[in-house]
This record gives structure tokens, C-alpha cells and sequence, in this order.
């Protein structure tokens, strides 16, 4: 995927967190691992390495908030997520 792709798909992810963090039965602190990252889709001058990161993280943070079942579809998608994040952070 070509970076400016990832920032797409970044921006993308963000809008969906924005609602998910908007509602009130979603705890907002599942999103403080990403935030804590401050790697923002309009930070273009962050490596693609980073924001492919933070993508996971989000990815991961988002299957979080539609499920609280580990082996549920979303479950199974976070668990997969994290360890793509794990993956992209060992390598920055």
C-alpha cells in the first residue's frame, strides 16, 4: 500500500473512532492507546511505518468497541489487529 492509500484509509478509520468515541456506551479511554501515539492522517510528514502503526492500533481500538467477546467476528478481527501493531511497532 502506497502511503498516501494509508493516509486514506487512516482518515477513514479516524471518522468511524470519532463515532464510536461519540456514543454513550462506548468507554472512550479504548481509544487512549492510539491518541497516546500522536500520529494523526494529517501528520503527512510521519513515516509510513508510523502511520501504518497507528493504524493497527485504531484497527485493534475500533474492533474493541463493537465487541466485548474475544471470539466474536470483531474479536477476532481486534486480536488481529493487535498483534499487526505489535508487528509495525517492532519495526520503527
Amino acid at each position: 500500500m502506497h502511503k498516501d492509500e494509508l493516509l486514506e484509509l487512516h482518515e477513514q478509520m479516524l471518522i468511524i473512532k470519532d463515532n464510536f468515541a461519540g456514543r454513550e456506551e462506548v468507554d472512550e479511554s479504548i481509544f487512549e492507546e492510539y491518541e497516546n501515539l500522536d500520529v494523526d492522517p494529517s501528520h503527512v510528514h510521519k513515516s509510513k511505518s508510523e502511520h501504518k502503526h497507528a493504524v493497527f492500533v485504531l484497527g485493534n481500538a475500533l474492533a474493541s468497541a463493537m465487541t466485548d467477546e474475544e471470539f466474536s467476528n470483531a474479536g477476532r478481527v481486534g486480536k488481529r489487529m493487535e498483534e499487526l501493531a505489535e508487528d509495525a511497532e517492532s519495526k520503527l
